[in-house]
């Protein structure tokens, strides 16, 4: 068959991908291999392909294809989370535009029927794109967080947690998304720097109109709310005030000036404005004072019926009101300008407002123990180790977690009320037997019992997923298999969220670490360093990426620009280096199967070329295993990219390239194309499709290249890796002179070499001579005694050997000129470096003599070179 010109990346995907799946070579069984098992990031069931999608799931796929080619039993589990806030907001707009329906309007039953109508027919797509991607998932394991599987280890969970008294339901001061009307978790909660005014306000004494206090405040609207004003108890300027009443402002209430040791007496004015109802610290004060809370806000971001007035208007709003009021009242002493961190949901962007909710926690202290301890003594080891620190952070400053959320979508809380009187059950069945119990009422129904109106933060499913995947809280079948997974690939963003939370599920029901290993993914940026967002519109289309460069190209450019750890500065050019590096090895295979073959034997120049590059080849493999080790990919495939591009096909193959009309010997083509499998095979975790088709057009094979033996490192007898490094550099030289004098590349140029005991050694032994004349195109080689003086002579140095190419055109000296001199210029400068370090006599008394002696010989050269290059300076300047 003939093959294409270029390299056509959309059929030899299609192709490839289908008959990997329809082989079965994702599936994974339980069997007597070693398991190599990784649960995907859930990605939100809404959501669509976007660049940390794409680096996160190539990094996976690439560690899953090299497991499976290590032999080992791969089994990577797709699935997707419901994602509660992100997804409700989705339904509801789509209610709204395009069926004119309010969530309150049509009630709970409903509304989930539509949400799970367009879950159905929206929410997947991105694993669809993932497949474009090359993901080796097993596609018959795909979970959801909602699915029936994973919602009974949900409630088991809840159940199990409150039975065993480590779940509760309190009412505590929590942040609150006006706009989601749900509480927020405080990871979900993003600060930022924003511009804002500081106001100062005076509140009036009651007993003395004319005498007044003044307060800073940011949020002049929740002055409506004051129930006291706190002073520090030993500011003697508040001293005599302390016990008195002031009014608030427009509303008129009487509320006491207070002392606690809270208030700072060096900020503003020393006196702080309590509002319990709408902060964290000002409730903590109520609570010690025994004050009132009147919330004067609603949860949807407006003033409510407490604030008396502007009720119903939205919190801006009210806000530019109360400071006309306080401006025409003359209350408002000043303004001035201030900029302070501002909490903003980050799933709505909405400001988050402190509230006072009864909400249900998770005890942390004891969970987070087994957790902190594991990743501190490696048994989950961290990849890079610096993350360790933050989740120390984390870990030593825990706070209780509140899982409840005031939303329709996700799982309802299964808490069941009857009176005062709360029962929590895996199933309604068992919370009416236990409330049937515990009253002795027999006749209760189910239509007696209220259940819970909240549904659970969507991260108490995913905290179960590395065992809820193999529906395992119970002991037995798969889990005990793939249990603890080999390694979770994730970003450090959440690091607590998500990485921390599973570790400590994984030690509360499986008493063991969920994963291994955790390698962390740095921030997908633009070249300039900014975080890649809609609003910057600095994020590609990830499909018109795939469309553009396809798939192996997107992975090429996502991990060659993503260091271990580190963030990735993503510039497209690299996906169009990755589609380049796809022609390279196309051309790479059409240039071998154009080549003739005959029973001649080979060449000791071939034998040669092919023991060196194999030689090579053992450093990069050896290399290879040390990078995934460390998981340092982008590493990996710069070494495979730089041997494929320039030591496999600058080199090598034109080392072996039979000369036009001849032909080659089958021994050294069946040696080329089996180094060529061999680097398909190395690349094919990295660039799975276009390796995969070279490697079957290359040879008729038994199985296919996925499934194919990963190359270990061999002992191999040869040793000519650096007498080779040292013909290519005299080949590089010959060619640098046919560049700069205009020389066409197949030109027979004849080589003199100022004899030495390298040159001699080395051009004696067959087949030397000829590899460097057929691949530097010499006409031939002349050992000379002494330096040549003929101006026709182009003289270089490799080494310290000294080399002349003679050319017929008359030489450019003042050229030649310009490059000894600078040769020789940064020759002086490294012998000028290596004096420097054999004067330092710490290094000469303490370094191992093997590494002075090294430095010596560095010395030697360097000198001897210096000399030859003086030495043309002199002849040219002649």
């Amino acid at each position: 068959m003939e093959l294409s010109s270029r390299y056509v990346a959309g059929e030899i995907e299609d192709k490839w991908y289908t008959h990997w799946k329809e082989s079965g070579y994702f599936k994974s069984t339980p069997d007597d291999r070693e398991p190599y098992s990784i649960v995907i990031p859930p990605p939100n069931v809404t959501g669509i392909l976007h660049m940390g999608h794409m680096l996160n799931n190539t990094v996976q796929d690439v560690l899953a294809r090299k497991a499976r080619m290590d032999g080992k039993n791969v089994c990577w589990v797709p699935g997707t989370d419901h994602a509660s806030i992100a997804t409700e907001a989705k339904v509801v707009r789509w209610l709204r535009e395009e069926k004119g329906l309010t969530k309150s309007a049509i009630g709970r039953e409903k509304y989930m029927e539509y949400a799970w109508e367009w879950t159905h027919k929206y929410g997947g797509i991105i694993l669809k794109q993932l497949q474009r991607l090359g993901a080796s998932c097993d596609w018959d394991r795909t979970s959801f967080t909602m699915d029936e599987v994973r919602s009974k280890q949900v409630y088991r969970a809840f159940v199990d947690l409150y039975n065993r008294g480590k779940l509760y339901r309190d009412w505590r001061m929590v942040h609150w998304d006006p706009r989601a009307r749900t509480v927020l978790s405080n990871e979900e909660v993003l600060y930022k720097e924003e511009n804002t005014f500081l106001y100062h306000v005076k509140y009036h004494l009651v007993d003395d109109p004319s005498q007044s206090i003044t307060i800073a405040t940011t949020r002049p609207e929740t002055i409506l709310g004051d129930t006291a004003i706190a002073v520090h108890p030993e500011d003697a300027r508040y001293k005599d005030l302390v016990g008195k009443l002031v009014k608030v402002p427009l509303i008129g209430r009487e509320i006491p000036i207070i002392a606690d040791d809270y208030v700072d007496r060096e900020f503003g004015s020393g006196a702080l404005k309590i509002t319990p109802a709408h902060d964290a610290n000002d409730y903590e004060i109520g609570k010690r004072h025994d004050l009132e809370v009147v919330d004067v806000i609603t949860d949807d971001g407006h003033m409510s019926e407490a604030a008396e007035h502007f009720v119903g208007e939205e919190i801006m709003t009210a806000r530019k009101h109360m400071i006309e009021y306080l401006e025409s009242s003359e209350q408002l002493v000043r303004k001035e300008p201030l900029v302070h961190s501002v909490g903003r949901s980050e799933r709505t962007d909405a400001v988050v407002e402190p509230r006072l909710s009864l909400q249900w926690y998770v005890k942390m202290d004891t969970l987070a123990k087994p957790a902190l301890e594991s990743v501190m003594s490696d048994e989950i080891e961290f990849f890079p180790k610096n993350q360790k620190n933050t989740y120390r952070h984390w870990m030593t400053n825990i706070r209780d977690w509140c899982i409840s959320r005031q939303l329709w979508w996700g799982h309802r809380i299964p808490a069941y009320y009857y009176e005062d009187e709360v029962f929590v059950a895996e199933t309604p069945e068992e919370a009416l037997a236990a409330a049937r119990k515990k009253t002795g009422i027999a006749t209760l129904t189910m239509a007696d019992l209220r259940q819970d109106e909240d549904v659970l933060d969507t991260w108490f499913s995913s905290w179960l997923w590395p065992f809820s995947v193999f529906d395992g809280m119970d002991e037995g079948g798969e889990i005990d298999y793939y249990y603890p997974t080999s390694v979770l690939v994730t970003a450090w963003d959440i690091i607590f969220l998500w990485v921390a939370r599973m570790a400590m599920a994984g030690f509360e029901w499986k008493g063991e670490k969920p994963f291994k290993h955790v390698y962390f993914t740095g921030m997908v940026r633009d070249p300039l360093g900014r975080k890649m967002s809609k609003s910057l519109g600095n994020s590609p289309d990830a499909l018109e990426l795939l469309d553009n460069y396809g798939a192996d190209g997107v992975r090429f450019g996502i991990l060659s620009s993503s260091p271990a750890g580190g963030d990735l500065l993503f510039d497209e050019k690299l996906c169009e280096q990755g589609r380049n590096f796809c022609n390279k090895i196309w051309n790479a295979l059409r240039l071998v199967k154009g080549w003739e073959t005959s029973d001649q034997p080979s060449s000791d120049a071939d034998k040669i070329a092919f023991a060196w590059i194999e030689e090579k080849l053992q450093t990069v493999i050896e290399g290879i295993e040390s990078d995934f080790q460390e998981y340092r990919l982008s590493e990996s495939l710069t070494k495979l990219y730089s041997f494929i591009w320039t030591d496999f096909c600058s080199w090598y193959l034109e080392m072996v390239k039979p000369a036009h009309g001849d032909t080659m010997s089958v021994e050294t083509y069946n040696n080329t194309t089996a180094l060529f499998s061999k680097l398909m095979q190395l690349l094919h975790p990295f660039m799975p499709f276009v390796t995969e088709e070279v490697w079957h057009q290359l040879s008729e094979k038994d199985g296919d290249c996925m499934m194919s033996s990963y190359p270990k490192k061999a002992s191999l007898g040869s040793n000519v890796l650096e007498d080779v490094e040292y013909l290519k550099e005299i080949i590089a030289k010959v060619r640098d002179v046919r560049n700069k004098n205009g020389l066409k590349v197949r030109e027979l140029l004849p080589l003199k070499m100022l004899k030495s005991a390298r040159t001699q050694s080395l051009l004696s032994q067959k087949g030397w001579s000829d590899l460097l004349q057929s691949t530097a195109f010499l006409e031939g080689i002349q050992p000379i005694k002494e330096a040549s003086k003929d101006v026709s002579d182009v003289a270089f140095v490799v080494g310290t050997d000294k080399f002349y190419i003679t050319i017929s055109k008359e030489v450019d000296v003042e050229e030649e000129l310009k490059t000894v001199e600078a040769d020789l210029e940064y020759q002086r400068g490294f012998v000028k470096s290596i004096e420097k370090k054999l004067s330092n006599e710490r290094f000469v008394n303490n370094a191992p003599e093997a590494v002075v002696d090294k430095e010596r010989k560095k010395l030697a050269d360097g000198q001897k070179r210096i000399a030859m290059l003086e030495e043309t300076l002199v002849r040219l300047k002649g």
